[in-house]
């Protein structure tokens, strides 16, 4: 099936027992047993649940992965992750990953023994100098968040597979739409499904995938054992989200380019960054492995102007957390998604304080410019 025909006859689209063209929402915890340890495929719902299962088998054939899990948020997702090493074990990170990432990462796990070297994984040989004997996985996101920096996934998942580390990709900014880790060589996929999957800012969820049985056998162990699981009505929320993504992902990037055209000629603006300009780093890397741009957006004002009171002005564009909804979204990373990262760490990574971050809704583009307009005029 062509792409926008996966999303929405893949997995489990619909229900053998009533012909209903959607899938059920089993709200239950629990399911009768014909006799002991006899039962029809589920037992308890944290460890299984015909809603989740529906979903999970959706990211699965949407990326080309073997087996996929839900999770009740995508830090839940990263989480279980993290949890297939032990202490000892050494991970390379993305320098510009999420803020929640981070987090996790600085005030948890590194708490319980994982050891983590953090470098630009767009540069191939500073991802080949950062292995140790140690090192168990690399974890990056292409485009990251917020800076939009591309990763050779090809050419890094080759690169460390000689040592046996797997590769994870966080692909939320891409979705599945414009880009496929897993046939360019990652091993496990995440999503924080919340963002353009779900795509109308009304579910917190998370999705992972991979290639590797062994992989997906140690993940739907940990998935019962730490039990952050997605309910069912966010799972078939986030199914409902994903029958359309295909034809937002084209609206959001139809905007985004809009956009990005105004912006790189306005006089307030240092810098803009985003995959589909030529002089992006990365973009002939992302012409190759992405089959669009996306929907995201960010820049820099320039020295010393408020990017505090350039949100605050407007009135359409949404000032808020998140990202890949329907609606236009901004924030300021400094002050908001990436202020668990010490200002020294943003600084060295290029987070200044006039950067700002725009997720490009679906509206009518004349609308979010004429509010961007009122926006550089409060400047």
């Amino acid at each position: 099936m062509k792409k926008q025909t996966t999303y929405i006859h893949g997995g489990i689209s619909h229900d053998e027992a009533t012909g209903s063209v959607n899938v059920p929402i089993h709200h239950t915890t629990t399911y009768k047993q014909d006799k002991v340890g006899v039962h029809k495929g589920y037992e308890y719902s944290r460890t299984g649940n015909p809603t989740r299962a529906a979903l999970e088998q959706l990211i699965a054939d949407m990326e080309g992965g073997v087996r996929g899990f839900a999770f009740a948020s995508g830090s839940a997702g990263t989480h279980t992750i993290f949890s297939l090493f032990s202490k000892g074990d050494h991970v390379i990170v993305g320098d510009d990953v999420y803020g929640g990432t981070y987090r996790l990462i600085n005030k948890v796990l590194k708490r319980l023994g994982l050891t983590f070297t953090v470098v630009d994984t767009s540069v191939a040989n500073d991802v080949k100098k950062a292995i140790r004997p140690e090192t168990k996985a690399l974890f990056l996101e292409t485009p990251t968040n917020p800076l939009l920096k591309i990763t050779d996934i090809k050419t890094v998942a080759a690169l460390v597979k000689e040592r046996e580390i797997l590769t994870i990709v966080d692909n939320t900014f891409a979705t599945p739409h414009h880009q496929q880790p897993l046939h360019l060589g990652a091993d496990i996929v995440l999503h924080s499904a919340s963002k353009y999957l779900g795509g109308h800012s009304d579910v917190v969820a998370g999705l992972v995938t991979t290639t590797s049985e062994t992989v997906a056998d140690d993940l739907a162990f940990l998935q019962n054992a730490i039990g952050g699981v997605l309910g069912p009505m966010d799972s078939w929320l986030v199914q409902r989200g994903i029958k359309t993504l295909g034809i937002r992902m084209d609206a959001h990037e139809r905007n985004a380019k809009q956009i990005v055209d105004y912006l790189v000629n306005h006089e307030l603006i240092e810098k803009v960054y985003y995959p589909g300009l030529i002089d992006h780093p990365g973009h002939e890397i992302a012409k190759e492995q992405m089959t669009g741009f996306g929907g995201m957006v960010s820049f820099e004002l320039k020295e010393g102007l408020s990017g505090k009171a350039f949100v605050e002005s407007l009135e359409l564009i949404t000032l808020a957390e998140s990202l890949g909804a329907v609606e236009s979204l901004i924030e300021i990373p400094a002050l908001m998604t990436h202020g668990s990262i010490t200002p020294e760490d943003r600084l060295k990574t290029g987070i200044k304080d006039e950067l700002v971050r725009l997720s490009v809704g679906i509206e009518d583009i004349d609308d979010l410019i004429e509010d961007l307009n009122r926006g550089f005029d409060q400047l």
